[in-house]
């Protein structure tokens, strides 16, 4: 249901570095870059997600309660994506484990402050 998210950055070439690295590792890539928003998915149209300048000149803020998670395909790769994400400088907001239900999740924030999820349903 959901096309695409979008979180605003401060530095959009370190932003892309970041997102290049940790979505790369998951078989995500950038699909558009209008310059001041790049897009990255695994296909076009299909669960994308973005990062840009915002488009009225002000700074970019993390919104309170924001958050966009990336659903991925078991527990070791929410294990690497929250492990890769602190490597590439990004803080800590709950380390993997399960949150019941089945599902498994980890929390953490980007350069920017923007706050993920990284998750798996199922054992």
């Amino acid at each position: 249901m959901v096309g695409y998210t979008t979180f605003g950055t401060n530095d959009l070439p370190r932003a892309i570095a970041f997102f290049d690295r940790l979505l790369g590792e998951f078989g995500a890539k950038q699909i558009m870059n209008f310059g001041r928003l790049v897009l990255w998915g695994r296909e076009f149209g299909n669960g994308m997600f973005a990062i840009c300048t915002p488009y009225d000149g002000k700074p970019a803020s993390p919104g309170n309660g924001a958050m966009v998670a990336f659903r991925l395909e078991s527990r070791e790769q929410v294990d690497r994506m929250h492990a890769l994400a602190l490597e590439l400088g990004g803080t800590d907001e709950g380390g993997p484990g399960d949150r019941g239900n089945g599902f498994y999740g980890a929390y953490f924030r980007d350069l920017d402050g923007n706050k993920f999820c990284a998750f798996h349903i199922g054992a």
